[in-house]
């Protein structure tokens, strides 16, 4: 069903396909950024606090997020998965490249531990604040794998990283990694 609305003397679609979304945004419609920052930000957003921890911190890299997303449309590949998992990327990946940055180290030793530890248990994003269900979705996966997925995607954590936490061989990580995304993806595809 097609849902329109009338927004300054015009008609406007308000719920648009993968393929229309991408289409749109590729020829830089406002209309395209305005759904897709609409319908997407809130998740994206919460994918960057867990790795930034700061609500000023998210609020740049959600900036820059979608910044990237503009001006990149045209390398989204579908063959390789869908327009969101291509998002999430670009967001762990924004969010990452910030906390990596000098900027950032030098604001957090410029901040007392007090402030940072109070700071960081307020801004932490609640497991009951999921905007598009995907937590349902992860409940459904073994939990080796939401743990890798978790690590990954949500704490910020390279594949080594992942092995030294979890004392297994990087190997094993990929491996084991490569198995959850699969399985994730499967999942995605029940839930269209």
């Amino acid at each position: 069903m097609i849902i329109f609305e009338k927004h300054k003397h015009s008609t406007i679609k308000t719920k648009y396909s993968e393929d229309e979304l991408i289409l749109m945004i590729s020829r830089h419609d406002e209309n395209g950024f305005h759904y897709l920052y609409e319908n997407y930000s809130a998740a994206l957003y919460g994918v960057i606090l867990n790795i930034v921890h700061s609500k000023e911190g998210a609020e740049e890299v959600i900036q820059d997020t979608f910044v990237k997303i503009w001006n990149s449309i045209g390398q989204y590949d579908k063959s390789k998965g869908r327009l969101y998992t291509w998002m999430i990327n670009i967001a762990r990946n924004t969010a990452l490249d910030y906390i990596k940055s000098k900027g950032f180290q030098n604001e957090l030793k410029n901040q007392s531990l007090p402030d940072f530890v109070y700071n960081d248990t307020t801004l932490s994003v609640s497991d009951n604040q999921d905007y598009i269900g995907f937590n349902k979705i992860l409940d459904k996966l073994e939990e080796d794998k939401k743990e890798l997925i978790d690590l990954a995607y949500y704490q910020g954590y390279s594949q080594s990283e992942i092995s030294d936490k979890l004392k297994i061989p990087l190997g094993t990580v990929k491996t084991k990694m490569l198995n959850a995304l699969m399985k994730l993806k499967d999942l995605l595809k029940d839930y269209r």
